[in-house]
Order: structure tokens, then sequence, then C-alpha cells
């Protein structure tokens, strides 16, 4: 994991923002293509307030590694769902007497850390944000994750909800920062040393001004 954000590309100095994105120029705009996030797959959308249909959410932070992420969760997935289904035969060669109990065990044990590094990663990867937007009148945080099967989904936050990081213990120099709310419905985790601040106002608007902008 720390490979990865490692391949990320740094800018100079602690935080980047309003630096155009590399053949994506739909970032200025606020406007997102999910093909050219995730893949193919639609985004998903997961409580979204009835009054923001026809408003346009402006993209004021992004984590690029977050494509990979999503590659890595789904490669995690199928791995596992093959060494669970490889347990079923397993347990038949042995009752025919072409597998050894030794064997047998090494099966389960792989299965068992596979399905637990699955619910790992799954409980991290699907807090990962990757894309955070706001709307036009600066009510609702849009933030762009991943799911369990590692595709993109939406979550929609009342920005009045959001606890500003500049109430948190966490600091701008730790690898992760938690954004989380008054209601404590959900805690997402974001990085500042590995992301990119595309709009400063935006985000000043939703988290503070943390010592970074000063």
């Amino acid at each position: 994991m720390a490979a990865l954000l490692r391949a990320v590309p740094r800018f100079p100095g602690k935080t980047a923002w309003g630096r155009p994105l590399h053949g994506l120029w739909w970032c200025c705009s606020g406007q997102e293509d999910p093909k050219r996030w995730l893949g193919s797959t639609s985004p998903t959308s997961k409580e979204k307030p009835p009054d923001t249909e026809t408003e346009k959410f402006r993209m004021f932070y992004r984590f690029d590694a977050i494509r990979s992420f999503g590659y890595l969760s789904r490669l995690k997935l199928a791995q596992t769902a093959l060494t669970v289904i490889a347990l079923p035969p397993g347990y038949y060669w042995y009752s025919q007497g072409l597998l050894t109990l030794k064997s047998l065990c090494i099966m389960n044990g792989v299965s068992c850390f596979a399905l637990a590094m699955l619910c790992w990663m799954s409980y991290f990867l699907r807090r990962l944000v990757g894309i955070l937007y706001l709307n036009e009148s600066g009510t609702i945080l849009r933030v762009a994750h991943l799911n369990f099967w590692g595709w993109r989904q939406d979550t929609y936050c009342p920005v009045e909800d959001v606890i500003p990081l500049t109430e948190t213990k966490d600091c701008p120099e730790e690898l992760f920062m938690r954004i989380q709310q008054y209601s404590g419905k959900q805690t997402f985790y974001l990085t500042l040393r590995h992301g990119r601040i595309l709009d400063k106002e935006c985000f000043t608007q939703v988290f503070g001004a943390l010592q970074i902008f000063k």
C-alpha cells in the first residue's frame, strides 16, 4: 500500500491546488467521467439529497492512486474467491485419499488468511477518499470512494455535519486524516501528502483553514 502511494506523482510543496489533471479536461468544471476513473461501470449513489438533482458539483480534491486501489480491491476479491472455491474439491480429494491432511490444513489456512485480508482491505479501501466535490450552494459534500467490489460509489454529506479538520487532532503532515461527521454516521480517510487540492477556497469552506494554507 505504501509503495502504491509513493508511485503517485509528487508536486513541489506540501500541497498543490489549481493544477490541471493531464487528459482530464472535466476537472475544472467539476464534471466527472466514470469510465476514466475506475472502469466502465457507472458510479452508484448513496443517500443523494433530492434537491441536488439539478445542481452542479465542483471538484476540489483528487487522489490519483484511487484507481490503482480499485484494481487491487477487485484482484484481492478474485483471489479470495478462488481460494474459497478450491476448498470443496480439496475435501473431496482428501476423502478419496488423494490429498494429505497436512495439505488440506494448508488450504484451509490460506483460505482463512485470504478472507481476513479481504475484510481488512475492504474496511479501509471503502473509506479511502478518491474525489471530493462541493455543490454550488456549498451545503452538500460529495465523497467519491470505493465500494466492496472495488467500484466507485458516491456518498453525500451535509457540510454542516462535517467536522472541520481544524477541530480534530489529526495533522496535515500525517499520511491520513479522518473526515468525521457530528452525527457519527461514517468516517472517511483523506491523504494530503499524496492527494491534490484543486480548489483551496472550497477545501477551506468545508474543512477549515489548515496550517498548510497559512
